[in-house]
């Protein structure tokens, strides 16, 4: 049996923040292949939205048995830090507002192949400075992700002894604040948690499917970042030029975006709520040859919601859906899928 090793790209790529109504997202990817001569990916049908991601894959095992493949799914590097904001999409249940029942499934990941479930093993690690710290936090009864909710309170228990030995390393920041009725001293996580879901397929000879799907992350900001507010506003000039590169926002869209404009004492304000969602596909450019048929379907979700992206022969197939279809495509190794979405706020 030959062994392959199959990876799921999602390396984390985050925005800065421009302002306390900001939320970066990070970047969600598709699967890497170790170059083969012997499976080829016949086709590829990528879904996004923002309530879900979902790839559908056609894989051809053209050899006569069958080939034992090693699978893994890495998800972005959730960092910590005191300022960090960042969408993840599964840290909260929707409908209560508490915290997910699940923490180790924030993406809250689903695989199929050939229809049946996949059963995966996660691996997780916390790393500051690339240097791996899980045994150390694990002894000290800390989560190793910083981000639950469970993580400061067993911060916060630390003996001085533990906590000096995490300051000793970088894994903390001492955060001191007025609360309203004394100075409160908090000890705020600065580890990153890199998380691997990993199993062992079996692909018969011919075609398998694969499908999985996932939340994305999706960040975003109110108003618009791209236009000017007053005549001083000369910073939008650069983020315009920087949107229309990512984004490739056209005239049509532009224009659109400028006649919800709103004039007030001098100021423009334009009222609409930015949402952003990357897709990583320039790592799942190391198979060999090209994805025989590649389709992409993006979702905006309103029907007087604008988006902009950047992709050839994309046609309106829907209310609110667009399609990009392309045969024997090779991923773009320059340019990611960036995805631009304007909704119209109340």
């Amino acid at each position: 049996m030959q062994k392959l090793v199959v990876a799921l790209a999602m390396s984390a790529l985050a925005l800065p923040a421009m302002a306390n109504d900001t939320m970066a997202q990070l970047g969600t990817g598709g699967l890497i292949f170790v170059t083969s001569d012997d499976i080829r990916m016949a086709s590829e049908h990528l879904f996004v939205s923002r309530d879900e991601i979902k790839v559908v894959y056609e894989f051809d095992n053209e050899l006569d048995e069958a080939q034992d493949i090693l699978v893994a799914f890495p998800m972005p590097d959730l960092e910590g830090g005191p300022e960090r904001m960042v969408a993840i999409p599964g840290l909260y249940d929707p409908e209560t507002g508490t915290e997910s029942s699940d923490p180790d499934n924030l993406f809250r990941f689903r695989t199929t192949l050939n229809g049946e479930p996949v059963e995966a093993q996660l691996h997780q690690y916390a790393y500051h400075n690339n240097i791996d710290y899980s045994a150390m936090l694990t002894g000290f009864g800390v989560p190793l992700n910083p981000n639950i909710e469970a993580t400061l309170p067993a911060l916060a228990a630390l003996s001085e002894e533990q906590t000096a030995e995490l300051l000793h390393h970088g894994l903390i920041f001492v955060m001191e604040y007025d609360a309203g009725d004394g100075w409160v001293s908090e000890r705020t996580p600065l580890w990153s948690l890199r998380s691997t879901y990993s199993w062992e397929a079996n692909f018969p000879p011919g075609v398998s499917e694969v499908v999985h799907t996932y939340l994305p992350s999706v960040g975003g900001t109110t108003g618009l970042s791209f236009l000017p507010y007053n005549d001083e506003d000369d910073w939008t000039e650069r983020n315009f030029r920087d949107y229309t590169n990512k984004y490739c926002m056209d005239e049509k869209f532009i224009a659109a975006a400028k006649r919800g404009a709103v004039e007030n004492d001098g100021w423009t304000h334009y009222p609409y709520m930015e949402n952003w969602i990357s897709y990583v596909w320039s790592t799942g450019n190391n198979w060999s040859g090209p994805i025989g048929k590649f389709t992409l379907t993006i979702d905006k979700g309103k029907q007087d919601s604008l988006v902009s992206f950047c992709g050839e022969n994309v046609k309106k197939i829907g209310p609110t859906t667009f399609e990009m279809t392309e045969t024997d495509w090779y991923p773009p190794w320059n340019r990611e899928l960036e995805i631009l979405i304007l909704d119209k706020l109340d």
